[in-house]
């Protein structure tokens, strides 16, 4: 049986039709999914923005970051850098950026917001939490995915699949609309977990889904609590101050009053 030239080139173009027309459905599936949170566009300008302001405004190293999106479901929707380029950042905090995000999402609720740095007490032994760092396993399929040259780009092989993974270090904030409703997580990784937290707290305002309901934090938001001496945390949601840089210990206290958060 012979097969000609004409046939092998047809067939590679249906082929390739047929593919584009799956990228496409799995686009616009993950489009449906993240309605109503901020796009990959919208997420990359405030991360560069708030990025740029340095460490000086950030506290830690001033270090390019990663910034990922997910949505309530836990399904990531958006997964960018800062840096000019994917090598700028820090390559393992690509995921541990989706893992915040989910942590954030996971364990907050329609009228109690934790963010990932509330939880580093809590997760400590003989706390109420202890373990559970190894209570939701990442998705390797999803983090692990290639090619690379995607990473942080519209295509991210994480983007459209739900990562899982579990942080309990700042960094990691949930996401609330104007009406207050929850919607989702944001994570940020590349500095000193402090820097994360300040980063993501800028990030979130300047997205509009700060409208926190409630938290354990002094305000009654989900800021990050630095209350830890002699290894014991008063508050019991306590995340210890971050070596390194540019001291964080008033730039968080004072995040807050600068970029407030509005409850119900």
């Amino acid at each position: 049986m012979r097969i000609s030239f004409r046939f092998i080139r047809q067939f590679a173009l249906n082929l390739a039709v047929i593919s584009a027309l799956a990228c496409t459905v799995a686009a616009q599936k993950t489009n449906d999914k993240c309605a109503g949170l901020p796009d990959y566009q919208n997420l990359k300008n405030a991360l560069t923005s708030v990025v740029k302001q340095g460490k000086e405004s950030n506290s830690g190293l001033g270090n390019q970051e990663w910034a990922a999106l997910v949505n309530r479901d836990g399904i990531v929707c958006a997964v960018v850098f800062s840096g000019p380029d994917r090598s700028a950042e820090w390559p393992g905090s690509r995921l541990i950026a989706a893992e915040k995000a989910n942590t954030a999402n996971a364990l907050s609720g329609p009228d109690f917001a934790f963010s990932t740095a509330n939880l580093f007490t809590p997760a400590q032994p003989g706390q109420s939490l202890y373990s559970l760092t190894t209570s939701a396993a990442a998705n390797q399929l999803a983090a692990f995915a290639g090619p690379p040259e995607a990473f942080g780009q519209t295509n991210d092989p994480m983007v459209g699949k739900a990562i899982g993974g579990v942080v309990v270090f700042g960094g990691g904030l949930a996401l609330y609309d104007a009406k207050g409703k929850i919607v989702g997580g944001l994570g940020v990784s590349g500095d000193t977990s402090c820097a994360d937290h300040v980063v993501a707290w800028k990030v979130r305002h300047e997205l509009g889904f700060d409208h926190v309901p409630y938290g354990v934090a002094p305000g009654q938001n989900d800021n990050m609590i630095l209350d830890i001496q002699n290894g014991s945390s008063g508050s019991g949601f306590g995340h210890p101050t971050c070596k390194g840089g540019k001291p964080p210990d008033e730039i968080i206290k004072q995040l807050p009053e600068k970029f407030k958060t509005s409850g119900k």
